[in-house]
């Protein structure tokens, strides 16, 4: 015992840097723990991941898939919604000849469904027509909407086309005999809706725009309608 205090007392100045060595060697392996601990806790939240991953593969679902599907669905969303709104100004266009006996008089061949490009356009419309789905909301596939895409596209093509030849044409297609009877219907048109003239007189005007009409213009129910409208309350349908 007294050999050993002897040798620390003439080996006293080891102490410290055994001592450095010691705490140098004590910061290591706290750091190691950390380490340890740290990659402990990465493992843990990589199994809880995995986990919810399998379970949610396991329930039919893939979370990644699925906030790509809702991306896509949203993306889809909006393009329908473009594509109907689009759909129904080309319905609205047409429809201001289909109800409009003047513009079906300035321009007849919009509303003859034997002229080629106006016949064209009608197809057109029904093929879009029976795509439409039934809301901006519906749950559509890629390929749905894109032969929906490529329908609207024709119908809005197809009647441009058929505008712009009735615009040119105008009532070149029908004999001077027609073409006269179209003017006095056009004038009296005129008569049958001037809110100044008596009753008598716009329901004798409308009814000579019908009979000058009747064998040139087929006018559909709801012209007909839209037109008594405009006329006067009193005519009896």
């Amino acid at each position: 015992m007294g050999e050993i205090l002897s040798f620390i007392g003439d080996y006293w100045w080891l102490v410290f840097p055994l001592g450095g060595a010691a705490f140098g060697v004590i910061g290591t392996a706290t750091g190691l723990f950390d380490r340890q601990a740290e990659q402990e806790h990465r493992r843990k939240l990589e199994m809880i991941e995995a986990k919810a991953r399998a379970k949610a593969l396991a329930a039919g679902r893939d979370p990644v898939h699925d906030a790509i599907e809702r991306a896509d669905d949203d993306s889809r969303a909006q393009r329908l919604r473009r594509l109907m709104e689009t759909h129904d100004e080309v319905n609205r266009r047409w429809l201001d000849y289909e109800l409009d006996v003047a513009k079906m008089i300035a321009f007849p061949t919009m509303s003859d469904g034997r002229e080629e490009l106006t016949a064209a356009f009608l197809r057109a419309k029904k093929v879009a027509d029976g795509l439409r789905p039934d809301s901006p909301e519906a749950r559509v596939d890629a390929e749905t909407l894109a032969e929906y895409r490529d329908a609207v596209h024709d119908y809005e093509v197809a009647f441009d086309i058929a505008e712009q030849n009735a615009r040119r044409v105008r009532d070149s297609g029908f004999t001077d005999p027609e073409r006269k009877r179209l003017e006095r219907a056009r004038q009296l048109l005129q008569t049958a809706v001037d809110q100044s003239a008596t009753a008598s007189e716009r329901q004798v005007a409308y009814r000579r725009v019908r009979e000058e009409l009747d064998g040139l213009i087929a006018l559909s129910d709801d012209a007909i309608e839209v037109l008594e409208k405009r006329v006067a309350p009193e005519i009896e349908r």
